[in-house]
């Protein structure tokens, strides 16, 4: 099953620089496991905000949420899921 998943980190005013790229550096490697794992499909950027929009997929909304809660920013994750189904036109 395919997500939509939108994002916009907030992490607080009182995490050092040194945390926040140390938590970067954490994030990139479980993204990468993800992506190894066939969770995370694609990310994009959305210019001038901290958000990020990816395509990921998971067998059910449990998995994808266990895959997201993985995440070391995520609990300063505003998070946005939708569930996607395949239009007719792309049918094959």
């Amino acid at each position: 099953m395919e997500f939509l998943v939108r994002f916009e980190v907030d992490a607080p005013a009182s995490m050092t620089a040194d945390e926040r790229e140390r938590l970067r550096g954490l994030e990139r490697v479980r993204a990468m496991e993800l992506r190894e794992q066939g969770i995370l499909r694609h990310l994009w950027r959305v210019p001038g905000r901290r958000a990020v929009i990816g395509l990921w997929e998971a067998p059910d909304a449990t998995v994808l949420h266990d895959a997201l809660a993985s995440l070391p920013m995520f609990p300063w994750m505003d998070v946005t899921v939708e569930a996607l189904a395949t239009h007719p036109q792309e049918m094959k």
